[in-house]
Order: C-alpha cells, then sequence, then structure tokens
C-alpha cells in the first residue's frame, strides 16, 4: 500500500476505508463488519469514523471489524464541535475508544468548526497525545480561512491532516486550500471520492471506464490518487465493493484520460467555499 509521510510522523495510507452510514442498523451491521475485515485482509488498514456517524454505532461497528486486528489499523475517529472544548475533547474522546474497544487513536480530528475557541480544542488535543489516547491529531471540513486561523494557534502546525470533501464533481479545493496544503506538506483526505454514487452513471466517465476494464467508481477514486498529498476513504459496506475499491489502487490513468476529465470537470477558475456533505 502506498503511503503518504505525516507531517507529525509516522505514515498515512493512500487509500482507506470510510464508515459514513455504518451502524445505523443492526441487522447491517455483520455485513458491514465483514466489509471492513475485508478491507484490513487487502492491506486496507486506514478506517474512518466519528462519534457522530450513527450516534456512535459506526465505532461500534469498527470496534468489531478490528478486534484482534488492531495492528494492522491506521485508526481515525472526530469530535463533535460541541464536544470541542477542552474538558469535552478528552471526555468524548474516551467514550470513543470504549466504543471501538482500543486504548488510542492514531489519529483524532475536530470534525468542523464550531463555537469552541481552536486553542481550548488544541489543548485537549495536546493532552490526549501526552496520554497515549491518540498518537496525531487533525482537522476536518477547514477551509483556507480556518487553515491559516489554525496555524496562528499555538500548537495549531502540529495538525496531520485536513480531511475534507473532494472528487471529481467537487474540485473547489484545488484553487487555494489543496495548495496551501501541499506547500506545508500536510496530507488531505478526500471523503465521498464517488460523490455517494451521483457520478456513477456519468457517460464520461463510463467511457473511460470500459477503455480500461473497469467501473467508474474506480476510475473515480484512482482520479483522487493521482494528485500529489492526497488519501482516499471511500465507503464500502459489502466484501465486493472493498475489493472493487482495493483494486482501483493498480489504475494508471493516462495523460489523455486525464484531459478529458479535466475537461468534464472543470478545475475551478476562482476561490469558492469549501463544499460540505
Amino acid at each position: 500500500m502506498r503511503q503518504l509521510r505525516l507531517p507529525s510522523g509516522g505514515d498515512l495510507p493512500v487509500l482507506g476505508q470510510g464508515t459514513w452510514g455504518m451502524g445505523e442498523r443492526g441487522s447491517d451491521r455483520a455485513a458491514e463488519t465483514a466489509a471492513l475485515r475485508r478491507g484490513l485482509d487487502l492491506g486496507m488498514g486506514l478506517i474512518d469514523t466519528a462519534e457522530m456517524y450513527g450516534s456512535g454505532g459506526s465505532e461500534e461497528v469498527v470496534g468489531a471489524a478490528i478486534d484482534g486486528r488492531r495492528d494492522e489499523v491506521f485508526l481515525v475517529s472526530k469530535v463533535f464541535p460541541h464536544n470541542a472544548d477542552r474538558k469535552g475533547a478528552i471526555e468524548a474522546c474516551e467514550r470513543s475508544l470504549r466504543r471501538l474497544g482500543t486504548d488510542h487513536l492514531d489519529l483524532y480530528l475536530l470534525h468542523w468548526r464550531g463555537g469552541t475557541p481552536l486553542s481550548e480544542t488544541l489543548e485537549a488535543f495536546e493532552e490526549l497525545r501526552g496520554s497515549g489516547k491518540i498518537r496525531h491529531f487533525g482537522v476536518s471540513n477547514f477551509d483556507s480561512d480556518d487553515m491559516r486561523e489554525l496555524w496562528a494557534q499555538e500548537g495549531g502546525s502540529g495538525s496531520a491532516v485536513n480531511e475534507v470533501l473532494y472528487n471529481l464533481t467537487r474540485r473547489g479545493i484545488e484553487f487555494d486550500l489543496l495548495p496551501w496544503c501541499r506547500e506545508r506538506e500536510l496530507p488531505v483526505m478526500a471523503y465521498s471520492p464517488i460523490e455517494q454514487g451521483r457520478v456513477l452513471g456519468d457517460p464520461v466517465l463510463g467511457r473511460i471506464a470500459e477503455r480500461h476494464g473497469v467501473t467508474s467508481a474506480q476510475i473515480a477514486v484512482a482520479w483522487v490518487l493521482t494528485g500529489e498529498g492526497l488519501c482516499a476513504i471511500p465507503k464500502a459496506a459489502t466484501r465486493g465493493h472493498v475489493e472493487e475499491n482495493h483494486a482501483a489502487l493498480e489504475i494508471r490513468l493516462s495523460a489523455d484520460d486525464l484531459a478529458e476529465l479535466d475537461a468534464h470537470f472543470p478545475a475551478p477558475d476562482r476561490a469558492t467555499p469549501l463544499e460540505i456533505l
């Protein structure tokens, strides 16, 4: 598995497993757990979850999936903004750890900006890191202005990643946010790389997929993975879907493929607010 180097040390796999929507229905949990475990079999050890997903249910599914296999996993979770003060973030992290059945997270993210001063959240993250409950911290859904404000805080430049919405139809970060992160060698985690399936019927994507003998979803994931400093965390709730995502690692898009995609899904020519799902 290809890796990105974290500025705070350590490596981040370029392809992981998202879990948004998991843990919401008890009848789906066995299949969701099996899908995540299949991902681990394939070396997809990056698993991204959050206390928000399924009101903790996603973390419980992940906990079941990684039981006995914690050493294979780069585990990411996120704290609600309304829990992100110094005391609240520590307590929220401890609840997440209990649901996940582990004693530490590899990466803990502020899910999005809220009313709590960033300085308080950073203090909590540093305390959690000092106690060994998290290895790295970072942010999610932070736009360029948010990142500049974060970097101005004491300890803010110790952030390891920014997780944002990015795919062929949501390219706004390419104008300013992505270059800002690249200048600082800060990895960007792309969630919803296939736009929750909405791009799959696109004829141009379908034509390129047919040329490669793969699916449109695989082309969409492979496109994200061509970008410098990017990793993708597509969700897959079945074993077959996980295997399909994993195979995207082997796709090599040609210059003609990329030009065709750029023409059909144009890059931004001006700054736009960060999009969030």
